[in-house]
């Protein structure tokens, strides 16, 4: 039985009607991870017998006529920064290589809970600090439209795993669109929650005040349907919010809705084919019986460089853990020459440990952070922050969702651009003012240039996620 294009409901009422077994189901994706890994390289780590004795389990229950949870026998793959009990974990870095989860983040025991199973751990930019997957310590990930093309980043594995049919959904997270910039790429639907929605445990940080767990599917639906299972309240991360904060309009109806299309997501730029997918989708929309109207985010022509600033600052503070000692690679333990004092390990750890880019953002945090610094750089760029915010408060005023490309061009050729940083920086110019501003959006397909896919950006009020996800499958059917 072909299992490629099962949804999440599709499994579910298999499993329910006894068509296949869980283990046929994992079986399935584990003989697909086989066949194209050599590849796509999506995965770092594919957990075989872990993922077997899961589906094993999910079997048993059926027989004994056991209740089955909402994610049972789904075949799922997870981001390498997000903690799972007794897998490794290594954020894409050689500073933690070795090191294996001892606990599971809460998103993961949720959805353990519901049973799904996890196949293994995807590539990503090391940190979670990159726009390609090319800043991994371990390998380069291939878009599975064009094995020549980057998968976007940082959740790369995450979003070629689920677009080359290796796994039915997959988490990643998104610090300034890392969900929502490889779903565009690789042409699936990619969530990344208002801030505050998915706990934050066990997720490696990059930058604490805009790091987000969130679902990426082939369909809006199963992006609801696994949003729905982590989301809620969690005494271990106390910007996490109860589930019933979440706003859902269950009448949404494309008719009379209103529309906004900012003029600052569509000017110098954006790539004319991309801006013509994206426009003929608005169109679309506006026939359908929205109404559309233009809308002014004036404070988003600083958020790039607000971003870098408040970003790499907190970068700056979190990375400073890894320091030799504690976990994770050590310039003693691995005899270093010349260590002589206590700075000479934390130097040779993280020279060694680190990559290139993570080490520009440390350096660039540092400085932004430092004496006589702090009130010209940090503190000016948490001022933009708080203009951006009030820009969307503005704007939701006068519509109910916001509508932009995700990126400005589709995916771009493996070493393109990983020798500028400005140019790779630039790919996330439309979905960083969004984890400014914390609320939530999501990228769906919304066409093709060049055989590749165009993703579209629908940006909602905070905690409006599931309205979101309501308008997408509406754009979907459409």
């Amino acid at each position: 039985m072909d299992f490629a294009k099962k949804t999440i409901k599709e499994i579910q009422d298999g499993l329910a009607k006894k068509e296949f077994s869980a283990l046929e189901l994992c079986d399935f994706y584990l003989s697909q991870i086989k066949q194209k890994e050599k590849g796509i390289d999506a995965f770092l780590q594919v957990d075989v017998g872990g993922a077997k004795k899961q589906a094993q389990i999910i079997d048993d229950k059926i027989v004994k006529g056991e209740k089955l949870g909402s994610l049972a026998g789904v075949p799922c793959a997870i981001k390498d920064a997000i903690l799972v009990e007794g897998l490794n974990c290594t954020s894409g870095s050689k500073i933690l290589e070795n090191y294996k989860a001892p606990y599971n983040a809460t998103c993961i025991d949720r959805l353990k809970a519901q049973g799904a199973i996890i196949l293994g751990k995807t590539n990503m930019d090391e940190f979670a600090m990159g726009s390609s997957t090319e800043h991994s310590a371990f390998k380069i990930t291939k878009n599975p439209h064009n094995l020549s093309k980057v998968p976007g980043g940082s959740s790369g594995g995450s979003g070629a795993c689920v677009a080359g049919g290796e796994a039915v959904f997959a988490l990643g997270s998104d610090t300034g669109g890392s969900i929502r910039q490889p779903a565009s790429f690789c042409g699936i639907v990619g969530l990344k929650p208002s801030y505050g929605a998915v706990s934050r445990y066990g997720l490696i940080a990059y930058a604490s005040s805009l790091d987000q767990i969130g679902p990426m599917a082939k369909t809006a639906q199963d992006c609801e349907d696994v949003f729905k299972t982590i989301i809620g309240s969690d005494e271990k991360d106390a910007t996490s919010f109860p589930k019933d904060k979440i706003i859902q309009n269950l009448d949404l109806k494309i008719q009379g809705l209103k529309i906004g299309v900012p003029k600052e997501f569509f000017g110098k730029g954006l790539e004319p084919k991309t801006k013509e997918v994206i426009e003929s989708v608005i169109k679309k929309l506006e026939k359908a019986g929205s109404e559309v109207m233009d809308v002014s985010l004036p404070a988003c022509s600083f958020a790039l460089e607000c971003y870098y600033i408040i970003a790499t600052s907190q970068a700056s503070a979190n990375l400073a853990r890894f320091d030799g000692v504690r976990y994770g690679y050590s310039g003693i333990k691995n005899q270093e020459s010349g260590i002589k004092n206590l700075f000479e390990v934390y130097s040779k750890t993280r020279g060694k440990g680190f990559g290139d880019e993570v080490k520009r953002r440390i350096m660039l945090g540092t400085f932004a952070l430092s004496s006589g610094y702090y009130d010209a750089y940090y503190l000016k760029a948490k001022r933009v922050q708080a203009l951006i915010k009030q820009d969307f408060q503005k704007a939701f005023k006068k519509v109910d969702f916001i509508l932009t490309p995700t990126s400005p061009f589709p995916a771009f050729n493996i070493g393109e651009k990983i020798d500028d940083p400005l140019k790779m920086y630039l790919s996330d110019i439309y979905t960083v003012p969004i984890n400014l501003a914390g609320v939530p959006a999501l990228s769906m397909p919304a066409g093709m240039d060049n055989g590749l896919p165009v993703g579209l950006q629908i940006i909602g009020k905070h905690f409006s996620d599931l309205n979101i996800l309501q308008l997408a499958k509406l754009i979907e059917k459409l």
